[in-house]
């Protein structure tokens, strides 16, 4: 089950981890990604929470948690190639993965209709 945040991040649940990424939309707006800062493994974060920061050419771009958890792991690819965020962010380019702490949390968050819908209001 994939969900997505109205700050255009994605949540991928897989049993009890959640793969996190930014959007398509995300990385068409930011242009060219050159930096990408990440959280270390083992941090604890909530909802909401700051969670890495994207650097392009032409901006810099906080990324949230969707869900709260710890931080299980990182995708090093994207840390070492950050340009990998503009090719599949919605696919093997995911940027962290989290326990699911609060399975209720994904309730407020856009299944993919629902953020198309939002994106086109935008």
């Amino acid at each position: 089950m994939r969900k997505y945040s109205k700050e255009h991040q994605w949540a991928l649940v897989e049993g009890d981890k959640v793969f996190v990424g930014i959007t398509n939309y995300a990385a068409e707006q930011l242009g060219d990604v050159v930096f990408v800062e990440m959280p270390a493994v083992g941090d604890q974060l909530a909802a909401n929470d700051q969670m890495a920061v994207v650097e392009s050419v032409k901006t810099s771009s906080d990324v949230y948690a969707p869900v709260s958890g710890e931080v299980l792991e990182i995708n090093e690819a994207v840390v070492d190639e950050p340009e990998k965020l503009n090719a599949e962010p919605e696919g093997k380019d995911w940027m962290v993965v989290l326990t699911l702490r609060n399975p209720e949390e994904l309730n407020d968050l856009m299944s993919k209709d629902e953020y198309l819908e939002f994106i086109n209001g935008e």
